[in-house]
């Protein structure tokens, strides 16, 4: 097993109404230097997201999600910023925006397997409880 390695991760959120700052969690993006890993996970509850704002198109913000995912991938349908280095990428999707979709501060912390923690940030974070 790999020694705990220090990460950074931020939640992604859909904030409809910048000005309320409101928002809904929509996913988490975990990156890890040390073991060469960057992943997100991204999910758009609808029923929350119309409880929140119920006239913002869902079809929009989940195209706009996974062009994140894409970036995040290092996918080539994510333009040229999915062509840099992971650290640059995941600099570029936790950048402060003033948008419908943005992140949360950067936060930090140690694990050994970071895709475990990325998936436990994520129910603990992002999915619906229940």
């Amino acid at each position: 097993m790999p020694a705990p390695r220090a990460f950074s991760y931020a939640v992604v959120r859909v904030v409809p109404h910048v000005e309320r700052e409101e928002f809904i969690n929509v996913g988490v993006i975990l990156f890890c230097a040390e073991q060469r890993y960057l992943g997100c996970r991204l999910l758009l509850d609808p029923v929350r997201l119309r409880a929140l704002a119920p006239t913002l198109d869902a079809t929009q913000i989940a195209r706009h999600l996974d062009g994140l995912r894409a970036v995040c991938d290092g996918d080539a349908s994510g333009g040229p910023i999915a062509a840099m280095s992971a650290s640059e990428r995941f600099h570029w999707l936790v950048a402060p925006r003033s948008a419908a979709i943005q992140t949360s501060p950067v936060h930090a912390g140690i694990s050994d397997d970071p895709a475990a923690t990325l998936a436990h940030l994520f129910e603990t974070l992002v999915a619906a409880p229940g």
